[in-house]
């Protein structure tokens, strides 16, 4: 197949619409299932980027859940608490503890469920049958991997009554060493951004710290691969080898700290007990829920625990969480990892990731500001590196 004709663009008033290989040579996807449109195959070519980077680069397998050409979530395959699993909605998977890759897709969707609603999901090999059970309950529009077992593929081409997008990428496809583009009909060629995320990244600790535990260093690479595929500006949290808030496509690097900052507060909280034991109607679905926890955390919760609401999602009324004991379990957090596409031009950024439990920082660097950063990082004990690598993504 060397092009494939979509319904239509970016909107459906941009037609014809195709993709193809200017070289004539084959697509290195095939369609197993549906019929992907142009936002989704941006959606798959880009996530299979990130997963295919971030196995390359720890040896484990990853998944990713995009939305809008940016991750919601990514994640290495590494085995779930017991809070994670119920917080992610997957503690009823038979067999997830046997499937790295199921854990890592169950991960990545669970570090934003209500952003991840929609999704486009990439897994970075073989989909097994567990994890096709997970992506068939969940609201998604489709998914690309190298591969799929029959049983997996089965399960699939079943989903939104066969609708479901499925694509299996050539895993030992490599483009050209030069890439191009037209906006407004102008052509713009630069050389592919192929630069390989390692922790030799990690070196420069520019705040006198000891040497960066090896934890850290991975949800560090965890963190800048995301952010290798995220829209500029923006600011990834990691811990445990998974992202946990992304803040994606702001014009301020404040307001991407602050964005995914309270991106990993939520995913923090939606592990306490008094969520984890919010007493739900059973025929309640999992996307109402991810809206009710959302409202639930936030200064809106009477929204849904309200005398005239609770009734609408509870079996009783449960009791609100208060700022207090909000800020009383998240100031327990430490041991969070946090990249950024760009330099922080202020000590404002570090002050609001300490203030979700950052205790590592990897940025380019640059800044006219930069002893200040590295004053304040020194002051909330947070070593902070410089990597020297600009990672906008347009």
């Amino acid at each position: 197949m060397t092009e494939y004709e979509l319904k239509y663009g970016c909107n459906p008033n941009q037609i014809p619409a195709k993709i193809f290989m200017e070289n004539g040579k084959n697509l290195p996807i095939s369609i197993l299932n549906g019929r992907p449109g142009y936002i989704n195959l941006l959606d798959a070519l880009n996530s299979w980027q990130l997963v295919s980077e971030l196995t390359k680069a720890t040896g484990l397998c990853s998944a990713a859940s995009f939305k809008h050409v940016s991750p919601s979530g990514a994640s290495l395959g590494n085995i779930m608490s017991t809070e994670l699993k119920k917080a992610c909605f997957v503690d009823d998977i038979e067999g997830i503890d046997d499937s790295p890759l199921a854990c890592a897709y169950a991960r990545a969707r669970g570090v934003d469920r209500m952003s991840s609603f929609g999704d486009w999901i990439a897994l970075s090999e073989c989909c097994d049958k567990v994890t096709a059970s997970i992506i068939a309950r969940e609201v998604s529009d489709g998914v690309i991997a190298p591969d799929y077992s029959p049983e997996a593929l089965e399960i699939l081409k079943a989903k939104k009554k066969g609708a479901y997008n499925v694509i299996k990428i050539d895993s030992d496809y490599i483009p050209e060493k030069q890439e191009i583009k037209q906006v407004f009909g102008i052509s713009f060629e630069q050389g592919r951004n192929d630069f390989e995320i390692s922790s030799k990244l990690l070196e420069n600790v520019v705040t006198g710290n000891s040497a960066l535990p090896e934890s850290a260093k991975h949800d560090l690479i965890v963190s800048l691969i995301t952010l290798k595929y995220t829209q500029s500006n923006s600011v990834c949290y990691a811990v445990n080898g998974q992202t946990i808030g992304v803040g994606a496509g702001q014009q301020s690097r404040i307001h991407c700290t602050r964005l995914a900052g309270g991106k990993a507060d939520n995913w923090h909280l939606r592990q306490s007990h008094k969520v984890l034991e919010l007493p739900f109607l059973p025929e309640l679905p999992r996307s109402a829920r991810d809206n009710v926890i959302d409202v639930y955390i936030s200064e809106d919760f009477e929204d849904v625990i309200g005398e005239k609401a609770w009734r609408s999602f509870f079996t009783q009324q449960p009791e609100k969480l208060t700022f207090d004991e909000k800020r009383s379990y998240l100031s327990k957090i430490k041991g969070v990892s946090l990249g950024s596409d760009a330099f922080f031009p202020f000590d404002d950024n570090i002050i609001r990731a300490s203030r979700s439990g950052v205790s590592f920082i990897a940025q380019p660097g640059g800044s006219v500001r930069d002893e200040d950063v590295i004053s304040k990082c020194k002051e909330l004990d947070i070593a902070m590196c410089f990597t020297g690598l600009r990672l906008f993504h347009h």
